[in-house]
C-alpha cells in the first residue's frame, strides 16, 4: 500500500527548508519585522500618564486664561467691529513691521547665540570660562536699560535699527545658553566617526552636530522671537511702532479696550504659528546617546591662526552688550544731578524685587514641569496643544495679560486683587516658555532607555518621573528656573499694574524716574537691578552639564 511521504509541521513564520519563509514560495512578499528606529522613544504612540497629564492641563488651562479676556473683549462689539480692526491696512503695516524686527533679531541672535557656544565649549578658546560667563551676562540688562544707553549716547539711533540692536544685545544669551548645553551633551563619537570618514570641520559640524544642536537652537530662537514680539520698553524708547506699543498706547489712550483687544488676538495666532513652527524643526529624531558606556568629553578643537579674530569677536560682542551699558550708566552715576541716594529705599525695593521674582521663578518651574516632559517624550496631537497653549502668553504684552487677571479677579476672586498672588500669577503666564523650553531640552537630552528600565521594574509613571526623569534633567531645569528669576525681575508692563499697594520693584521705579527724565535718580536702580539679575546670569554662565 503506497503510503504518503512524511511531512513536517512548521509554525507559521518559521523558515521554509529551501530557507524561504512561508508565503514567500506563494508569490507573496514577506515584510521584514518592525524595528524601532534609534533613539525614538517608546511613548512615542502612548498617552501620557495622569500623574503628567492633569498638571499639565492645568498648566495649559492657567496661560489661556488671558485669551478669554481677549475673546470677551475683541468681541464685546461684535465680530464685524474686530474684523475691521484686524483687516485695517494700520494693522498690516504693523504686522509686517512686527515681523520685520523678530526676523531680524532672530537671525542675529541665531550667529551669536551658536558662534559663541561652539567658540567656549567646543575650541581652545583662551578664557573659555570667562567667555561663557561674560556671553550670559546681557541676560541682566533690561532691554529699556540698553535702549535708553544706546540712546544716549547715539541720538540719531532712534527707530528700527536702534530697536534691533538693543533686542538683539539682550536676548541672544536665549540661543546660547540652550546651544552651549547641547554641545557639552553631544558624545563626540559620532564626530570622530565623519572625521574618519573624511570628512573635514566644516563638512561635520554642517552635517552632523548642526543637526543635533537644532532642538536647542530652535527652542531659544523661539524664545526670542517671541521676547521681541512682547516687548514694549525697547521698542517704546526707540519710537519704533510695532504690536505690543500700539496696543498699550490704546489701552491708555481709551476706555474701549476692544481695538487692543483685536490686536492681541492676531499676536496670539502669530505665536501659535511661531510655536508650530518650531515643532516641525524639530522632527522625529531623537537627540539622547542610546549606546552604552559613559559619553567622553570632546577634544577641543585647536583654534590656530583664527585665535585672534575669535578673540577680537567674543570680546566685540561682551563689549557692545555689557560694558557698553554699565559704562553708560555710570556716567550718569557719576556726573548727574541727582537730588540724593535713599539707600534704605534702594534695599527695601532689591529685596521686594527678589521675593516676587523668586515666588514667580518657582511657581512658573512646577507649572512648566509636566508640559516639557510630555513635549519631550510624547507624540500627538494632544502633546502638540499643551505645548501651544503654555506658549499663548509669552507673546501677549503684559498689560494685556495683567488686564485679564485683573478681570478674573475682580469677578472671581477678588480677594486676589491687587495681592502679590495675582502679581506671581502674571509672571508665570508670561513667562512659562522659558521654563518649559529649558525642561523640554534637558529631558530630550536625557536617555529615554532608563525610563523604559524603570518601567520594566514595575515602577509606576509617578515613580519614573521623580526617580528617574526630574534627576536626569535637573541640572536643564534648574538653568530653567534660573533664567526665569532673571526675567521674572526684570518685566515692567504687568507690573506695574499689577503691584501691591505701597510695593515697588528696581524696574517699575527706573521706569518712573526714567520717565520723569531724572536719568541720574534711575541709574541706582538700574544698576542694582543688572547687578542682581547677574548672580543667577553668572551661576547660568557656569553651568556644566
Amino acid at each position: 500500500m503506497p503510503t504518503s511521504p512524511p511531512t513536517s509541521r512548521r509554525p507559521a513564520g518559521a523558515p521554509a527548508p529551501d530557507g524561504r519563509e512561508r508565503g514567500a514560495d506563494r508569490g507573496r512578499p514577506v515584510r521584514p519585522p518592525a524595528t524601532r528606529a534609534p533613539g525614538r522613544t517608546r511613548t512615542a504612540g502612548r498617552r501620557p500618564p495622569l500623574v503628567l497629564l492633569v498638571p499639565a492641563c492645568v498648566a495649559a488651562l492657567f496661560a489661556l486664561l488671558p485669551l478669554g479676556y481677549l475673546a470677551v473683549r475683541a468681541l464685546e462689539r461684535g465680530p464685524a467691529f474686530a474684523w475691521d480692526v484686524v483687516a485695517d491696512a494700520r494693522t498690516l503695516h504693523l504686522l509686517g513691521r512686527s515681523l520685520g524686527l523678530t526676523v531680524v533679531v532672530v537671525a542675529a541672535c541665531l550667529v551669536l547665540g551658536v558662534s559663541l557656544a561652539w567658540l567656549t565649549v567646543r575650541t581652545t578658546l583662551p578664557g573659555a570660562r570667562a567667555w561663557s560667563v561674560l556671553a550670559t551676562l546681557p541676560l541682566a540688562v533690561p532691554s529699556y536699560v540698553a535702549a535708553f544707553a544706546w540712546l544716549s549716547a547715539v541720538p540719531g539711533l532712534a527707530g528700527f535699527g536702534g530697536a534691533a540692536l538693543a533686542l538683539t544685545l539682550v536676548s541672544f544669551p536665549y540661543v546660547h545658553l540652550p546651544v552651549a548645553a547641547a554641545l557639552r551633551g553631544i558624545d563626540p563619537a559620532q564626530e570622530e566617526a565623519a572625521r574618519s570618514l573624511g570628512h573635514g570641520p566644516l563638512r561635520t559640524f554642517a552635517k552632523v552636530t548642526l543637526p543635533q544642536l537644532r532642538p536647542a537652537a530652535a527652542g531659544g530662537a523661539l524664545l526670542v522671537a517671541l521676547y521681541v514680539l512682547s516687548d514694549f520698553g525697547a521698542v517704546s524708547l526707540m519710537r519704533y511702532d510695532t504690536f505690543t506699543l500700539t496696543i498699550h498706547t490704546s489701552y491708555r489712550a481709551s476706555f474701549d479696550r476692544t481695538p487692543a483687544a483685536a490686536l492681541s488676538v492676531v499676536l496670539v495666532v502669530m505665536t501659535i504659528a511661531l510655536v508650530a513652527a518650531e515643532a516641525r524643526t524639530r522632527g522625529r529624531a531623537g537627540h539622547a546617546r542610546t549606546g552604552t558606556g559613559t559619553a567622553r568629553p570632546a577634544l577641543p578643537v585647536a583654534l590656530g591662526r583664527w585665535r585672534p579674530p575669535a578673540l577680537l569677536w567674543c570680546g566685540a560682542v561682551a563689549a557692545t552688550a555689557v560694558a557698553f551699558p554699565l559704562a553708560t550708566l555710570g556716567y550718569w552715576l557719576a556726573v548727574g544731578s541727582s537730588a540724593g541716594l535713599d539707600l534704605g529705599g534702594l534695599a527695601e525695593t532689591a529685596w521686594a524685587t527678589f521675593g516676587v521674582a523668586a515666588a514667580g521663578a518657582g511657581l512658573t518651574t512646577v507649572l512648566a514641569l509636566p508640559v516639557g516632559v510630555i513635549a519631550a517624550r510624547h507624540r500627538g496631537r494632544g502633546a502638540r496643544l499643551l505645548e501651544q497653549a503654555a506658549y499663548a502668553g509669552h507673546a501677549l504684552p503684559g498689560i494685556t495679560v495683567a488686564l485679564a487677571l485683573v478681570f478674573f479677579a475682580v469677578r472671581y476672586a477678588y480677594p486676589l486683587y491687587q495681592r502679590l498672588p495675582l502679581l506671581v500669577g502674571a509672571y508665570a503666564v508670561l513667562f512659562l516658555p522659558v521654563a518649559v523650553a529649558a525642561t523640554r531640552a534637558a529631558v530630550l537630552q536625557a536617555p529615554p532607555v532608563l525610563e523604559d528600565v524603570a518601567r520594566s521594574l514595575g515602577r509606576r509613571p509617578w515613580q519614573v518621573l521623580r526617580e528617574v526623569t526630574v534627576p536626569l534633567a535637573a541640572p536643564g531645569v534648574a538653568a530653567g528656573a534660573a533664567l526665569t528669576f532673571v526675567v521674572c525681575m526684570k518685566e515692567l508692563p504687568a507690573t506695574l499694574l499689577l503691584r501691591p499697594t505701597g510695593m515697588d520693584t528696581l524696574a517699575t521705579r527706573l521706569w518712573t524716574e526714567t520717565g520723569a527724565g531724572s536719568f541720574a535718580a534711575a541709574a541706582p536702580y538700574a544698576v542694582a537691578l543688572i547687578l542682581l539679575s547677574a548672580v543667577p546670569s553668572y551661576l547660568l554662565g557656569r553651568h556644566r552639564t
